[in-house]
Formats: C-alpha cells, sequence, structure tokens
C-alpha cells in the first residue's frame, strides 16, 4: 500500500501528512536548526501555536529562506501575533487550539496565558461560543490570512455543530493519536465529514515524560520488532497512522531524528504489523488536560472529554 506524501483538503489546498511538530522546543539554537534541517529535508508543515511561545524563533528561519528564496477581534488578536511572529502574511491552516476559553493572564515572559487561582485552578471563561468563534476563523480565511481553517481536540458533538452552522467546513482536526490511543471512531467521523486528521504524539511524548505519565511506544516489544523486521527505527513505524490516513507531526529537535522521521516512505507495513499495532490500543490519554494543564478545566461547559 503506497502512501502519499500529501493529503488533498476539502477546499483543494494540500496538506503534508509529515510534519514538524515544536511545542515545548524552546531552546532557541536546538528549534533554529531543527526547523533549517527540516526544510532542507523537504519538510513543508510546520505546527506552532501561539501559547508555545517560539513562533518568533520559526519565523527569522522561514524568512531566511523566503529572503534566500529558497522557498519559491480578540481571536483575530492571536493570528496576528502569530503572523507577525512567524513573518508571515498568512499561514497554511489556522486552527481552534482547544474548544475551551480561559481568562487572559500575562505570564512572566510577557506573553498572554492563562490566569490560576490561589487554589491552583484557572479562570475560565465559560462564556465560550464556539460558533461564533468559527465565525470569525472564517473571515480570516475570505481575508487571505489563512488558507485552511479547522480545529483541535474537539469531541464529535462540538464538530458536528460547527457543521450545522459554518459556511467554511472545518478541513482540518488535530488530536492526540498514537498506539495506545486509536480513536478509530474520531478517524472514521471525520472522514465521513471530508475533515482530515491530524494526529499529535504519535509516538508518544519525550517532552512531556517530565511531568506525565508516557506510554513508552518507542521501548515497546511489538514496536521494536516491528522495526527490526522492516530494518527501520521504532521511529519510523510512526507509520503506522500515516498508514491509517492520518497527518503526523513529531516533534525533535534533533536534526538526526527530524531525518528519521522523515524517513517512512520506502517502505509498508503489512496486514500483521498493523494488526498487531492495533492490539496495543488502551485508550492512553497522555495530555490530561484538566490533571497537568488546567486544573478545574473539566468543569467548563466545552471541556471536550
Amino acid at each position: 500500500m503506497s502512501v502519499e506524501m500529501e493529503v488533498e483538503l476539502n477546499n483543494g489546498y494540500k496538506m503534508p501528512v509529515i510534519g514538524l511538530g515544536t511545542w515545548m522546543a524552546t531552546d532557541e539554537d536546538s528549534l533554529t536548526a531543527a526547523v533549517h534541517e527540516a526544510l532542507k529535508l523537504g519538510y513543508r508543515h510546520i505546527d506552532t501555536a501561539s501559547a508555545y511561545d517560539n513562533e518568533h524563533v520559526i519565523g527569522k528561519v522561514l524568512k531566511e529562506w523566503f529572503d534566500e528564496g529558497k522557498l519559491t477581534q480578540k481571536v483575530e488578536k492571536f493570528l496576528r501575533r502569530s503572523l507577525e511572529a512567524l513573518q508571515l502574511d498568512y499561514v497554511d491552516m489556522y486552527l481552534i487550539h482547544v474548544p475551551f476559553t480561559v481568562v487572559e493572564h500575562v505570564g512572566p515572559n510577557g506573553q498572554p496565558f492563562a490566569g490560576f487561582k490561589e487554589d491552583g485552578t484557572v479562570y475560565m471563561d465559560e462564556s465560550t461560543d464556539l460558533v461564533a468563534i468559527w465565525k470569525e476563523f472564517e473571515k480570516f480565511q475570505r481575508q487571505g490570512l489563512t488558507r485552511s481553517i479547522g480545529v483541535s481536540d474537539f469531541n464529535m458533538n462540538q464538530i458536528e455543530r460547527i457543521l450545522k452552522n459554518c459556511e467554511i467546513r472545518p478541513s482540518n482536526h488535530q488530536f492526540e493519536y498514537h498506539a495506545a490511543l486509536q480513536v478509530d471512531d474520531m478517524v472514521s467521523f471525520c472522514k465521513d465529514n471530508d475533515i482530515v486528521c491530524t494526529g499529535y504524539a504519535t509516538l508518544g511524548s519525550g517532552a512531556a515524560s517530565s511531568f506525565a505519565e508516557v506510554p513508552g511506544l518507542l521501548n515497546n516489544s511489538t514496536v521494536v520488532e516491528i522495526a527490526e523486521k522492516h530494518k527501520k527505527t521504532a521511529a519510523q513505524v510512526l507509520r503506522h497512522s500515516v498508514q491509517k490516513g492520518l497527518v503526523v507531526i513529531p516533534k525533535s529537535t534533533n536534526p538526526e531524528r527530524v531525518k528519521e522521521n522523515f524517513e517512512i516512505f520506502d517502505f509498508e507495513l503489512d496486514d500483521e504489523d498493523m494488526d498487531a499495532l492495533a492490539g496495543l490500543d488502551c485508550n492512553f490519554r497522555i495530555y490530561d488536560f484538566e490533571q497537568y494543564f488546567f486544573k478545574g478545566i473539566k468543569n467548563h461547559p466545552e471541556y471536550p472529554y
């Protein structure tokens, strides 16, 4: 089974199936080197977010490439900030990062982020109107600030609400997906609605292991056995997600690993491999927003899980 390097979105634009994840990539030198290496290798998909506080670093690299000719309302404020940091006039895809909203505070680095009460719970904005926010996103696409728009970490009911009230349909849904969390019901739902799926944490998450329990997918005996069978690395078995029709955005600031993650198009997992990897699914979610990021957020009316 051959795998295309790009998938077509429902608006005609193409989306590369391998992207570079950048969450928690806070060391400027290593991130700069990783983005340069990714672009040199042929990556044309970089996943960023204002909350990651590193778009200015990515923007410097992109500007270098563009300059050298190597690359032929409140809601709007964040898009404008991202565009300024990335030194771009538009992005290819802009996502609603999460379906819930929090009260904006200024963090110690001067960047906006969530504020927390003395008991550690987050200040929630319970007035979230996903349809109204989506209407703003539609404006961004019409204005040419983004080619495509989508959502992230939504549940099916929330996506259905958007679909029933939109003029421009979501092109992409990004959510946690790996061998230990194969939410194929969501994948099927998105496919039925012509929405491309992007899986994050497809290798687990080394960055999250500093504060969360993370399944050791790269050391899993099944994954290692399949990798050895194909003379590939355990990380390259991430082709599993791509072969199931997802776009993936494995994060790394190590140039060798960035290269390794891109070299998945010269082999194929067979049915036996895919069945074995399907057997690793145990509904294990790494990114528990309530436990690790926004204590109290499970009480938000738009909490997705």
